[in-house]
């Protein structure tokens, strides 16, 4: 956002412009969302998906790690609310510790990747020239390299460790919103607060903080929202497959591989964490797309007096 000083400048006027009002706009995005009755509902989902995982340990004697050898592979009970698996572990307990570990991973590969792409997209368009060509010709590269496979490798390496997870699904995974950033920034870069502050001698990096990167906010949000969802399907197609999380830890995907092989003899050991990853990834796309319409005015809900 520009400053008053820097917009006196740019308009050639010597009263102070007036302040944006934020809480009036903040207030105004509110109601928009909140007129999205999918987009609330997602948010109660999502609210009650994170009071599960750091709360539903607390309601069961057992945990992921614990083994009833006297009940393997047993239905679910008053004991075993969630049954147990072919090691006697108790799903329901192994079900709080997976969705607690894949948000954990989720939502840190998420901010991760907005930040990143954030920098390195408006970085690129406002210094132009030769950076900017480097940067994209970097990003188109990893764009089309295979990355799921060098994520598979490369995960399974390092033995699936969670925290390894994080840095290199953040590694491959934030091209894409680089590239959108940089081409809304490249507009951006043209704006008088902008030429403004140039004029003014203002350095680079503080232009890129305060006046590129918060004029793209509502972009930076609604892809951070949706790629909760992305991250969400990754690491369980990775620890799926045997790449992501690895034993003894539990994820949603590991959860999912495991009662793969048993759907029909057993299948509460697939429908749990199936349905805790289709309400995870439903919600954080609902809300994103609540997201998108309430920062959107041109939207159906974001329109003025606009009703779904």
């Amino acid at each position: 956002m520009a400053t008053a000083t820097e917009t006196r400048a740019a308009t050639g006027t010597g009263a102070p412009a007036p302040a944006p009002p934020a809480h009036r706009l903040g207030r105004l995005y509110l109601r928009r969302f909140l007129r999205n009755r999918l987009a609330v509902a997602g948010v109660v989902i999502f609210a009650l998906l994170v009071l599960f995982s750091a709360c539903g340990g607390l309601l069961t004697p057992y945990t992921y790690a614990d083994t009833d050898f006297a009940a393997l592979t047993q239905p679910p009970g008053a004991v075993h609310w969630f049954g147990t698996n072919q090691g006697g572990n108790d799903v329901y307990a192994s079900a709080v510790h997976g969705l607690q570990r894949s948000l954990v991973i989720a939502v840190s590969v998420s901010v991760l990747t907005v930040v990143v792409a954030a920098v390195i997209g408006s970085g690129a368009a406002y210094f132009g020239g030769r950076i900017e060509r480097v940067t994209l010709a970097v990003i188109h590269f990893l764009l089309v390299v295979p990355s799921f496979l060098i994520l598979a490798l490369v995960s399974h390496r390092l033995a699936g460790d969670w925290r390894v997870l994080i840095v290199v699904l953040t590694v491959f995974g934030w091209m894409s919103t680089a590239r959108v950033i940089w081409s809304v920034s490249t507009s951006l870069r043209e704006r008088d607060y902008v030429k403004a502050a140039e004029f003014m001698g203002v350095g680079a990096v503080r232009i890129i903080r305060r006046h590129l990167i918060p004029n793209l906010g509502s972009l930076l949000i609604v892809n951070l929202t949706l790629g909760v969802v992305a991250t969400v399907l990754s690491e369980t197609a990775l620890s799926f497959l045997g790449f992501g999380v690895q034993t003894p830890d539990v994820s949603l995907g590991t959860m999912l591989a495991d009662g793969a092989g048993t759907v029909t003899s057993a299948p509460w050991l697939f429908a749990f964490p199936a349905g805790l990853v289709v309400l995870l990834t439903v919600s954080m796309t609902l809300i994103g797309d609540g997201l998108r319409d309430a920062l959107d005015p041109a939207s159906v809900t974001g329109a003025a007096g606009g009703r779904r």
